[in-house]
């Protein structure tokens, strides 16, 4: 249940995300959602490393951990690509 809910949580993180820092992605949507899930992942396994939170639940600091994941990886992704 775990990685299901980090997916789940990271499709709309990336939704959020792409409100957050708004701008054109090299990738577009598809692209953003991808980070998103990928961001949401990063982040549940970096708070799981540092004793922040695990990868178990829906609750709002699993939420906003899932955010900020994203919010990194896009940021990452976008000065990469620009």
């Amino acid at each position: 249940m775990g990685w299901i809910s980090w997916i789940v949580f990271g499709l709309v993180a990336g939704i959020i995300a792409k409100w957050i820092m708004p701008g054109r992605d090299p990738g577009g949507f598809i692209i953003t959602t991808v980070i998103g899930i990928v961001g949401a992942m990063l982040g549940g396994w970096l708070a799981t490393m540092f004793g922040l939170g695990d990868i178990t639940g829906f609750d709002i600091k699993s939420f906003i951990i899932a955010v900020i994941g994203s919010l990194l990886l896009l940021f990452i992704y976008r000065r990469i690509r620009a």
